[in-house]
Protein backbone atom coordinates (compact mmCIF):
# COMPACT_ATOMS: atom_id res chain seq x y z
CA UNK A 1 0.00 0.00 0.00
CA UNK A 2 2.82 2.42 0.86
CA UNK A 3 4.51 1.78 -2.50
CA UNK A 4 1.23 2.40 -4.29
CA UNK A 5 0.69 5.69 -2.43
CA UNK A 6 4.26 6.69 -3.25
CA UNK A 7 3.70 5.96 -6.92
CA UNK A 8 0.46 7.98 -6.94
CA UNK A 9 2.20 10.89 -5.20
CA UNK A 10 4.97 10.90 -7.80
CA UNK A 11 2.62 10.69 -10.77
CA UNK A 12 -0.18 13.00 -9.70
CA UNK A 13 1.23 15.12 -6.88
CA UNK A 14 2.10 18.08 -9.08
CA UNK A 15 -1.24 18.05 -10.90
CA UNK A 16 -2.99 17.97 -7.52
CA UNK A 17 -0.87 20.95 -6.46
CA UNK A 18 -1.85 22.77 -9.66
CA UNK A 19 -5.55 22.09 -9.05
CA UNK A 20 -5.19 23.27 -5.47
CA UNK A 21 -3.51 26.46 -6.60
CA UNK A 22 -6.32 27.20 -9.06
CA UNK A 23 -8.91 26.53 -6.37
CA UNK A 24 -7.15 28.78 -3.87
CA UNK A 25 -6.80 31.71 -6.27
CA UNK A 26 -10.40 31.28 -7.43
CA UNK A 27 -11.56 31.78 -3.84
CA UNK A 28 -9.00 34.36 -2.71
CA UNK A 29 -8.85 36.52 -5.85
CA UNK A 30 -12.27 37.65 -7.22
CA UNK A 31 -12.39 37.31 -10.99
CA UNK A 32 -9.53 34.81 -11.22
CA UNK A 33 -11.81 32.02 -12.41
CA UNK A 34 -13.42 34.12 -15.15
CA UNK A 35 -12.90 33.10 -18.80
CA UNK A 36 -11.11 36.37 -19.56
CA UNK A 37 -8.66 35.75 -16.73
CA UNK A 38 -8.02 32.25 -18.06
CA UNK A 39 -7.30 33.61 -21.52
CA UNK A 40 -4.97 36.24 -20.04
CA UNK A 41 -3.05 33.46 -18.27
CA UNK A 42 -2.70 31.54 -21.54
CA UNK A 43 -1.58 34.66 -23.38
CA UNK A 44 1.01 35.46 -20.72
CA UNK A 45 2.55 31.96 -20.92
CA UNK A 46 2.41 31.52 -24.70
CA UNK A 47 5.76 33.15 -25.44
CA UNK A 48 7.65 31.69 -22.48
CA UNK A 49 6.08 28.33 -23.27
CA UNK A 50 7.39 28.40 -26.83
CA UNK A 51 10.89 29.17 -25.54
CA UNK A 52 10.61 26.48 -22.87
CA UNK A 53 9.78 23.86 -25.51
CA UNK A 54 13.06 24.69 -27.23
CA UNK A 55 14.96 24.34 -23.95
CA UNK A 56 13.26 20.98 -23.49
CA UNK A 57 14.78 19.71 -26.74
CA UNK A 58 18.29 20.59 -25.50
CA UNK A 59 17.60 18.99 -22.11
CA UNK A 60 16.55 15.80 -23.89
CA UNK A 61 20.09 15.41 -25.32
CA UNK A 62 21.59 16.25 -21.92
CA UNK A 63 22.34 19.85 -22.87
CA UNK A 64 21.15 23.27 -21.83
CA UNK A 65 20.57 26.54 -23.68
CA UNK A 66 21.01 29.80 -21.77
CA UNK A 67 20.85 31.93 -24.91
CA UNK A 68 17.11 31.57 -25.60
CA UNK A 69 16.12 34.87 -23.98
CA UNK A 70 18.77 36.76 -25.95
CA UNK A 71 17.74 35.00 -29.18
CA UNK A 72 14.11 35.97 -28.60
CA UNK A 73 15.01 39.61 -27.93
CA UNK A 74 17.30 39.62 -30.98
CA UNK A 75 14.42 38.31 -33.12
CA UNK A 76 12.20 41.04 -31.71
CA UNK A 77 14.75 43.74 -32.58
CA UNK A 78 15.58 42.20 -35.97
CA UNK A 79 11.94 42.05 -37.04
CA UNK A 80 11.40 45.66 -35.96
CA UNK A 81 14.61 46.81 -37.67
CA UNK A 82 13.81 45.06 -40.94
CA UNK A 83 10.28 46.51 -41.17
CA UNK A 84 10.68 49.98 -39.62
CA UNK A 85 14.15 50.92 -40.81
CA UNK A 86 14.79 48.67 -43.82
CA UNK A 87 11.10 48.83 -44.88
CA UNK A 88 10.85 45.11 -45.61
CA UNK A 89 7.66 43.04 -45.72
CA UNK A 90 6.35 40.80 -42.94
CA UNK A 91 7.40 37.50 -44.66
CA UNK A 92 10.95 38.82 -45.08
CA UNK A 93 11.09 39.88 -41.43
CA UNK A 94 9.83 36.49 -40.23
CA UNK A 95 12.25 34.63 -42.51
CA UNK A 96 15.22 36.67 -41.28
CA UNK A 97 14.29 35.98 -37.66
CA UNK A 98 13.91 32.24 -38.20
CA UNK A 99 17.20 32.14 -40.13
CA UNK A 100 18.93 34.03 -37.33
CA UNK A 101 17.57 31.62 -34.71
CA UNK A 102 18.67 28.57 -36.70
CA UNK A 103 22.15 30.08 -37.24
CA UNK A 104 22.61 30.86 -33.55
CA UNK A 105 21.52 27.32 -32.69
CA UNK A 106 23.97 25.94 -35.25
CA UNK A 107 26.83 27.96 -33.77
CA UNK A 108 25.89 26.86 -30.25
CA UNK A 109 25.79 23.24 -31.37
CA UNK A 110 29.17 23.45 -33.13
CA UNK A 111 30.80 25.09 -30.13
CA UNK A 112 29.52 22.32 -27.88
CA UNK A 113 29.99 19.32 -30.17
CA UNK A 114 33.03 20.18 -32.28
CA UNK A 115 34.99 22.50 -29.99
CA UNK A 116 34.06 20.70 -26.75
CA UNK A 117 32.95 23.89 -25.00
CA UNK A 118 30.62 23.04 -22.06
CA UNK A 119 27.01 23.81 -22.97
CA UNK A 120 26.48 26.31 -20.16
CA UNK A 121 29.60 28.28 -21.08
CA UNK A 122 28.94 28.22 -24.83
CA UNK A 123 25.34 29.39 -24.57
CA UNK A 124 26.20 31.91 -21.83
CA UNK A 125 28.82 33.43 -24.11
CA UNK A 126 26.32 33.51 -26.97
CA UNK A 127 23.80 35.21 -24.69
CA UNK A 128 26.18 38.06 -23.90
CA UNK A 129 27.24 38.33 -27.54
CA UNK A 130 23.64 38.69 -28.71
CA UNK A 131 22.71 41.13 -25.94
CA UNK A 132 25.50 43.42 -27.11
CA UNK A 133 25.00 42.83 -30.83
CA UNK A 134 21.29 43.67 -30.86
CA UNK A 135 21.99 47.10 -29.32
CA UNK A 136 24.65 48.20 -31.79
CA UNK A 137 22.50 49.16 -34.85
CA UNK A 138 20.24 51.47 -32.81
CA UNK A 139 22.87 52.52 -30.23
CA UNK A 140 20.86 50.90 -27.47
CA UNK A 141 17.54 52.52 -28.38
CA UNK A 142 14.21 50.79 -28.94
CA UNK A 143 12.74 50.79 -32.45
CA UNK A 144 9.41 52.44 -33.21
CA UNK A 145 7.67 53.92 -36.24
CA UNK A 146 8.82 57.50 -36.88
CA UNK A 147 11.93 57.21 -34.70
CA UNK A 148 14.83 59.55 -35.39
CA UNK A 149 17.79 58.03 -37.20
CA UNK A 150 20.08 61.02 -36.74
CA UNK A 151 21.08 63.78 -39.14
CA UNK A 152 17.43 64.79 -39.39
CA UNK A 153 16.33 61.46 -40.85
CA UNK A 154 13.22 59.67 -39.64
CA UNK A 155 12.37 55.99 -40.02
CA UNK A 156 9.62 55.78 -42.63
CA UNK A 157 8.81 52.08 -42.33
CA UNK A 158 6.09 50.59 -40.15
CA UNK A 159 5.01 47.26 -38.74
CA UNK A 160 3.03 45.34 -41.32
CA UNK A 161 -0.59 44.65 -40.41
CA UNK A 162 -0.02 41.04 -41.44
CA UNK A 163 2.82 40.86 -38.93
CA UNK A 164 0.78 42.46 -36.12
CA UNK A 165 -2.00 39.96 -36.88
CA UNK A 166 0.26 37.18 -35.57
CA UNK A 167 0.43 38.73 -32.11
CA UNK A 168 -2.91 40.54 -31.81
CA UNK A 169 -5.57 38.60 -33.67
CA UNK A 170 -8.13 36.75 -31.57
CA UNK A 171 -10.09 33.73 -32.75
CA UNK A 172 -13.84 33.30 -32.29
CA UNK A 173 -13.81 30.12 -30.21
CA UNK A 174 -16.46 29.45 -27.53
CA UNK A 175 -16.27 32.99 -26.21
CA UNK A 176 -16.33 35.78 -28.75
CA UNK A 177 -12.85 36.83 -29.85
CA UNK A 178 -11.06 35.61 -26.75
CA UNK A 179 -8.36 33.23 -27.98
CA UNK A 180 -5.20 35.10 -29.06
CA UNK A 181 -3.10 33.79 -31.94
CA UNK A 182 0.06 33.40 -29.78
CA UNK A 183 -1.85 30.86 -27.67
CA UNK A 184 -2.83 28.89 -30.78
CA UNK A 185 0.78 28.95 -32.04
CA UNK A 186 2.06 27.83 -28.62
CA UNK A 187 -0.36 24.90 -28.53
CA UNK A 188 0.54 23.87 -32.09
CA UNK A 189 4.27 23.92 -31.32
CA UNK A 190 3.67 22.01 -28.07
CA UNK A 191 1.79 19.27 -29.94
CA UNK A 192 4.46 19.09 -32.65
CA UNK A 193 7.31 18.81 -30.13
CA UNK A 194 5.35 16.24 -28.11
CA UNK A 195 4.74 14.11 -31.19
CA UNK A 196 8.32 14.50 -32.39
CA UNK A 197 9.96 13.56 -29.08
CA UNK A 198 7.55 10.85 -28.04
CA UNK A 199 6.47 9.15 -31.24
CA UNK A 200 9.26 9.40 -33.81
CA UNK A 201 12.51 7.53 -34.24
CA UNK A 202 14.42 10.80 -34.10
CA UNK A 203 12.88 11.75 -30.77
CA UNK A 204 13.67 8.35 -29.27
CA UNK A 205 17.26 8.64 -30.47
CA UNK A 206 17.54 12.06 -28.82
CA UNK A 207 16.36 10.57 -25.53
CA UNK A 208 18.87 7.73 -25.96
CA UNK A 209 21.67 10.23 -26.52
CA UNK A 210 20.67 12.14 -23.42
CA UNK A 211 20.56 8.97 -21.32
CA UNK A 212 23.86 7.50 -22.51
CA UNK A 213 25.67 9.36 -25.27
CA UNK A 214 28.50 6.85 -25.55
CA UNK A 215 26.17 3.86 -25.87
CA UNK A 216 24.07 5.66 -28.47
CA UNK A 217 27.20 6.38 -30.48
CA UNK A 218 28.35 2.75 -30.29
CA UNK A 219 25.10 1.54 -31.87
CA UNK A 220 25.54 3.94 -34.78
CA UNK A 221 23.43 6.96 -33.79
CA UNK A 222 24.73 10.25 -35.28
CA UNK A 223 25.19 11.83 -31.87
CA UNK A 224 26.79 15.07 -33.04
CA UNK A 225 24.13 15.74 -35.66
CA UNK A 226 21.28 15.21 -33.21
CA UNK A 227 22.85 17.43 -30.55
CA UNK A 228 23.39 20.22 -33.07
CA UNK A 229 19.82 19.76 -34.32
CA UNK A 230 18.51 20.12 -30.74
CA UNK A 231 20.20 23.52 -30.37
CA UNK A 232 18.93 24.61 -33.78
CA UNK A 233 15.37 23.70 -32.72
CA UNK A 234 15.92 25.72 -29.55
CA UNK A 235 17.14 28.71 -31.57
CA UNK A 236 14.20 28.58 -33.98
CA UNK A 237 11.60 28.29 -31.23
CA UNK A 238 13.24 31.18 -29.37
CA UNK A 239 13.07 33.31 -32.51
CA UNK A 240 9.38 32.41 -32.88
CA UNK A 241 8.87 33.66 -29.33
CA UNK A 242 10.59 36.91 -30.25
CA UNK A 243 8.40 37.29 -33.35
CA UNK A 244 5.26 36.81 -31.26
CA UNK A 245 6.46 39.36 -28.72
CA UNK A 246 7.26 41.92 -31.42
CA UNK A 247 3.89 41.35 -33.09
CA UNK A 248 2.11 41.85 -29.78
CA UNK A 249 4.00 45.01 -28.79
CA UNK A 250 4.21 46.63 -32.22
CA UNK A 251 7.69 48.01 -31.48
CA UNK A 252 11.22 46.82 -30.89
CA UNK A 253 11.46 47.22 -27.13
CA UNK A 254 15.04 46.52 -26.10
CA UNK A 255 14.11 45.58 -22.52
CA UNK A 256 10.95 43.56 -23.13
CA UNK A 257 12.59 40.13 -22.98
CA UNK A 258 14.38 40.47 -19.65
CA UNK A 259 12.40 37.75 -17.85
CA UNK A 260 12.00 35.33 -20.73
CA UNK A 261 15.01 33.18 -19.86
CA UNK A 262 14.15 32.58 -16.19
CA UNK A 263 10.45 31.90 -16.80
CA UNK A 264 11.18 29.56 -19.71
CA UNK A 265 13.81 27.59 -17.80
CA UNK A 266 11.45 27.35 -14.82
CA UNK A 267 8.68 25.96 -17.03
CA UNK A 268 10.98 23.39 -18.64
CA UNK A 269 12.37 22.18 -15.32
CA UNK A 270 9.00 22.09 -13.59
CA UNK A 271 7.95 19.77 -16.41
CA UNK A 272 10.19 17.09 -14.86
CA UNK A 273 7.67 16.80 -12.00
CA UNK A 274 4.54 16.40 -14.15
CA UNK A 275 3.19 12.83 -14.07
CA UNK A 276 6.41 11.76 -12.39
CA UNK A 277 8.30 11.87 -15.68
CA UNK A 278 11.63 12.80 -14.03
CA UNK A 279 12.89 13.71 -17.49
CA UNK A 280 12.35 16.54 -19.98
CA UNK A 281 9.11 16.22 -21.95
CA UNK A 282 6.89 18.51 -24.00
CA UNK A 283 3.66 17.85 -22.09
CA UNK A 284 5.32 18.56 -18.75
CA UNK A 285 6.88 21.74 -20.12
CA UNK A 286 3.50 23.02 -21.34
CA UNK A 287 1.96 22.28 -17.93
CA UNK A 288 4.95 23.94 -16.26
CA UNK A 289 4.44 27.09 -18.32
CA UNK A 290 0.75 27.06 -17.39
CA UNK A 291 1.67 26.65 -13.73
CA UNK A 292 4.01 29.66 -13.85
CA UNK A 293 1.32 31.75 -15.56
CA UNK A 294 -1.36 30.78 -13.04
CA UNK A 295 0.99 31.51 -10.15
CA UNK A 296 1.93 34.98 -11.44
CA UNK A 297 -1.64 35.87 -12.43
CA UNK A 298 -2.98 34.82 -9.05
CA UNK A 299 -0.31 36.73 -7.15
CA UNK A 300 -0.92 39.81 -9.28
CA UNK A 301 -4.67 39.71 -8.70
CA UNK A 302 -4.03 39.36 -4.96
CA UNK A 303 -1.81 42.46 -5.12
CA UNK A 304 1.29 40.58 -4.01
CA UNK A 305 4.46 42.73 -4.27
CA UNK A 306 6.21 42.22 -7.60
CA UNK A 307 9.54 41.55 -5.91
CA UNK A 308 8.17 38.40 -4.27
CA UNK A 309 7.26 36.71 -7.55
CA UNK A 310 10.73 35.43 -8.43
CA UNK A 311 11.17 34.09 -4.90
CA UNK A 312 7.89 32.19 -5.11
CA UNK A 313 8.74 30.81 -8.56
CA UNK A 314 12.13 29.65 -7.29
CA UNK A 315 10.62 28.03 -4.21
CA UNK A 316 8.04 26.17 -6.30
CA UNK A 317 10.71 25.01 -8.77
CA UNK A 318 13.00 23.69 -6.04
CA UNK A 319 10.11 22.00 -4.22
CA UNK A 320 8.82 20.36 -7.40
CA UNK A 321 12.23 18.98 -8.38
CA UNK A 322 13.13 17.79 -4.89
CA UNK A 323 9.70 16.19 -4.55
CA UNK A 324 10.04 14.39 -7.88
CA UNK A 325 13.62 13.15 -7.67
CA UNK A 326 13.62 12.37 -3.95
CA UNK A 327 10.46 10.31 -4.14
CA UNK A 328 11.66 8.66 -7.35
CA UNK A 329 14.88 7.62 -5.60
CA UNK A 330 12.82 6.30 -2.68
CA UNK A 331 10.74 4.24 -5.08
CA UNK A 332 13.85 2.90 -6.81
CA UNK A 333 15.34 2.02 -3.45
CA UNK A 334 12.17 0.26 -2.39
CA UNK A 335 12.18 -1.74 -5.63
CA UNK A 336 15.63 -3.07 -4.85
Amino acid sequence: MSERLLDLAIRYGFLILLAGLVTYFSVAAPGFSSPRSAVFVLQSVAITGVLALGVTCTLVVDGFDLSIGAVATSALMLSAYSMVILEQSAPVAVFLCLLMGAFVGLVNGLLIVKFRVPDLLATLGMMFLLIGLQRIPTQGNSIATGMSLGDGEVAEGAFSQAFLWIGRHRLDLVIERLVPMPVVIFLLIAVLVWLFLGFTRHGRLMYAIGSNERAAGLVGAPVSAYKIAAYMISGVTASIGGILLAARLGRGDIASGNNLLLDSVAAALIGFAVLGAARPNAFGTAVGALFVGILLQGMTMMNAPYYTQDFVKGAVLVAALVFTFYLSSRRSGAGH
